[in-house]
């Protein structure tokens, strides 16, 4: 049976779906005011590889992950570029659904955006303020009273006075509290705004994450996801607000991704260590950024270097090694078969892909000696239930990143080492060998003749 470690019960819990055969799923996605950074792309490749379980295990899966496309962070960049908030969102959606597409991130369900959903916000709004836990202020802003929901601080594990203490919050006369947060935000001169009971505005982040999911799933739903920095506040406000509305359990499984740290410091925009998608893909080849992301487990910080992603590629070379000149097989995968067995358990372990891979590695181990059809084939089967080992192994053993060669110049070379070892000229042979080997190019000699692959 599927566990899940639950990040409100602080433990492993077996998923028991709210309709049997069905996972209704919410993810919270990306403020659309620049490029996505490799923290971005650990939480669309996690829960990519989550739904992928989840369909492979049998169930129907609905997906939601919504867009922030109005935010303080937005309006700030459209004004520096000059540009139409509009014009600023839709090309950074465009350039995140490219990134995440080349992640191989298959796209989810429903993609909402913020701006589309302002009037359900502005009806759990008023519903809020009718249950007395909202209220608006002087300055126009509408705030969630936390002192009036009894559960705040049941996903983050503390009490308000702990939260409090643990907060550093400007002082805001406009709060009754300085845990209180904003529901509405009263319009500022020159930027975006929504008419409201309360007077032209905007809504706050968390509302529109409520609003979403309850116009897709309702009220209750099984799972809600988002990077490990979203528990709280945003996820915590989130429950206030829904179990406000509807007075029901919001969501039965939170789960949190790990950070992507860089010199031991989470990646983020605001500490300047982040490296976007865009630029590791100019560095290492997307399949190779998607092992790295999945060799460890979700939940687990995930540390960025040069030399891990060189290890990652290191590694997901072999496994393509392992399936070179074999001829593909489709099969569909016999969970019985011991390896697949193993797998299967790995991934019921709250989706540990850490260990599912090292079955993976097992598999190769055992197709380099057999080279069965069979055992390729379901290593390639195993593989793509984490969205890895699709490509051509051929293909993707001879891509080149910054190679001096073309691949018709380095096949001439292997035939100009051919006529050489023919006529016993080795020292010839081993000057081409050395000559690619240099530039990054491994000549693997076989009964079959001679094969490359970059090193």
């Amino acid at each position: 049976m599927l566990t899940i470690y639950n990040s409100l019960g602080r433990e492993k819990q077996a998923f028991v779906p709210i309709n049997p055969g069905r996972v209704r799923m919410y993810v919270c996605g990306m403020t659309v005011y620049d490029y996505c950074h490799l923290g971005h792309a650990r939480v669309l490749v996690v829960f990519d590889m989550v739904t992928r379980w989840l369909r492979a295990s049998g169930y129907a899966v609905e997906y939601v992950r919504n867009v922030t496309d109005i935010d303080d962070k937005i309006i700030k960049r459209a004004a520096e570029n000059k540009e139409s908030i509009n014009e600023l969102t839709a090309r950074f959606i465009a350039a995140m659904n490219e990134d995440a597409a080349a992640l191989g991130v298959l796209p989810p369900t429903h993609e909402p955006r913020a701006t589309e959903f302002v009037a359900p916000m502005l009806h759990m709004i008023e519903t809020l303020i009718a249950r007395g836990l909202a209220y608006p202020a002087a300055n126009g802003d509408v705030y969630y009273a936390v002192h009036a929901f009894p559960g705040y601080g049941k996903l983050s594990g503390k009490t308000l006075d702990e939260l409090r203490a643990g907060e550093r919050v400007e002082v805001d006369r406009n709060k009754r509290d300085p845990l209180d947060f904003v529901l509405w935000k009263a319009a500022k001169a020159g930027e975006p705004a929504w008419d409201s009971p309360w007077g032209a505005g905007r809504p706050g982040w968390h509302i529109e994450c409520s609003a979403m999911g309850e116009h897709y799933f309702g009220a209750h739903f099984d799972i809600h996801g988002g990077g490990q920095d979203l528990q709280f506040p945003h996820h915590e406000n989130e429950i206030a607000q829904s179990e406000g509305v509807h007075n029901c359990t919001f969501v039965n499984y939170w789960m949190h991704n790990g950070f992507v740290r860089v010199d031991n410091e989470k990646m983020s925009k605001s500490l300047g260590n982040f490296f976007t998608i865009r630029e590791v893909l100019t560095r290492y080849d997307a399949e190779t950024v998607r092992f790295f992301i999945l060799r460890a487990h979700y939940r687990s910080p995930l540390n960025y270097s040069d030399q891990h992603l060189d290890d990652a590629r290191q590694a997901l070379t072999r496994l393509y090694t392992a399936l070179r000149d074999i001829a593909p097989l489709d099969i569909r995968i016999d969970w019985t078969h011991p390896q697949a067995a193993r797998f299967k358990a790995a991934m019921d372990d709250d989706f540990n892909s850490a260990e599912a891979m090292a079955v993976l590695f097992e598999l190769a181990g055992e197709t380099n000696k057999s080279r069965s059809a069979q055992d390729a084939a379901l290593l390639r089967a195993l593989g793509g239930v984490l969205g890895l080992l699709q490509n051509d192994p051929a293909t993707y053993l001879q891509a080149l990143t910054g190679s001096a060669y073309s691949a018709q110049q380095i096949e001439q070379l292997i035939i100009d080492r051919a006529i050489a070892r023919k006529a016993k000229n080795f020292a010839e042979g081993d000057r081409i060998r050395k000559q690619l080997l240099d530039a990054g190019i491994v000549l693997e000699d076989s009964a079959q003749g001679t094969s490359w692959r970059r090193e």
